[in-house]
């Protein structure tokens, strides 16, 4: 079953914007929670990081002071996918209250464990299609969030008199998810810059930044302007060179993803950052509610879409150097995705009968 949960969502990330601001919630006792994760680590700066966050949150804990840690949550990294059975086993056995793991790679293994402990409750971001009587799953509308993205670095080009701009996207393991991402920025280029060209990239990994700094290098060296990297930690090589280049005084861009990685692209003792904007994926809203759904007895197997409407993607407006302009665009943008008047293709098939659609890329509807 798949319902909105705006008016939940708004009370949650209401209560995640205190907490991150400095003034903790009311610590919360009786509940347990495991977080398994690739391995990248919730030090990922990105998608796994998301997931904490909003598990420290429900504590009344903050990144800097994990007071709870070890005692009511805590988190598992597998350093390679053969460990995540057992990994899921042993937290089963364990019996948290909760156990969540992170990303569609995770589905086959959570499809096989959950279905040997019934009366376990599971959470899993970014699938829709284990199922089950236990397993809560959250997904959310990327290409919605990274249409804007798209639009934002498409007219910061135009804003820049880019001639022939070109634009590219990293991607970490093909699947659909990360499709979505791709999808929704080169449909938000093209709406601003019908001629720009689009490269494309998959370092089937989430933990090789050195792939993606690479990549970035001979693209930034050809001629690209901005580039959209959603590959986990693989991802922090395209800001490393966007730094890198930018101190040099080049004028190229990294664009961030699943949380605000303006600070990560800093390059300056004055603040300045190569991260241009950043896709915004609140994965701490879902760990977080389904936190509070266990703590309220109302925990169920259910499939929930965090999309536009429901806040549960949207783009960065940190840095400065986007302009004020460029971001009421943007904004004017986002309530035209909300109101229905845009719409953003996810899949691969349906973008390419979309007219000017590059036919050629690497992405995987599959």
């Amino acid at each position: 079953m798949k319902r909105s949960i705006l008016a939940i969502l708004v009370v949650g990330l209401a209560v995640l914007a205190m907490s991150c601001g400095g003034k903790q919630a009311t610590k919360t006792a009786g509940v347990t929670v495991r977080l398994l994760t690739d391995a990248t680590g919730v030090d990922d700066k990105s998608f796994n990081a998301a997931a904490w966050r909003g598990i420290l949150s429900f504590y009344g804990d903050t990144w800097e002071n994990q007071a709870n840690k070890g005692k009511s949550y805590d988190v598992i990294t597998a350093q390679s996918q053969d460990m995540y059975v057992p990994n899921l086993k042993q937290a089963s056995d364990e019996k948290y209250d909760l156990i969540i793991t992170t990303g569609f790679t995770f589905a086959e293994a959570l499809g096989e464990v959950s279905k040997q402990y019934p009366q376990q409750k599971y959470m899993i971001v970014d699938v829709d299609w284990v199922g089950g009587d236990n397993v809560m799953q959250v997904t959310f509308a990327e290409h919605e969030g990274s249409y804007l993205v798209g639009v934002a670095a498409a007219l910061k080009a135009q804003a820049d008199g880019i001639k022939d701009p070109k634009f590219g996207f990293i991607g970490g393991i093909p699947g659909p998810v990360i499709t979505k991402f791709e999808m929704g920025y080169i449909q938000g280029i093209l709406s601003v810059l019908p001629n720009a060209k689009i490269l494309d990239y998959y370092a089937n990994d989430w933990g090789k930044p050195e792939l993606a700094k690479t990549q970035a290098k001979n693209w930034y060296d050809s001629g690209v302007y901005a580039i959209f990297s959603a590959a986990g930690g693989t991802g922090m090589g395209t800001i490393a060179m966007a730094k890198e280049y930018r101190s040099q005084g080049k004028n190229v861009w990294a664009i961030g993803v699943d949380s605000d990685q303006f600070q990560d692209g800093v390059y300056t003792a004055d603040n300045k950052s190569a991260v241009l904007t950043s896709m915004i994926k609140r994965v701490e809203t879902a760990s977080k509610y389904a936190l509070d759904q266990v703590k309220a007895g109302t925990f169920k197997a259910e499939t929930i879409v965090l999309d536009t409407k429901a806040d549960g993607v949207g783009f960065s407006e940190a840095n400065p150097e986007l302009g004020a302009d460029i971001v009421a665009k943007v904004n004017d943008i986002k309530a035209k995705i909300i109101s229905g008047d845009i719409k953003v293709v996810p899949t691969y098939a349906e973008a390419k009968a979309l007219p000017g659609f590059p036919q050629n890329l690497q992405a995987s509807d599959k």
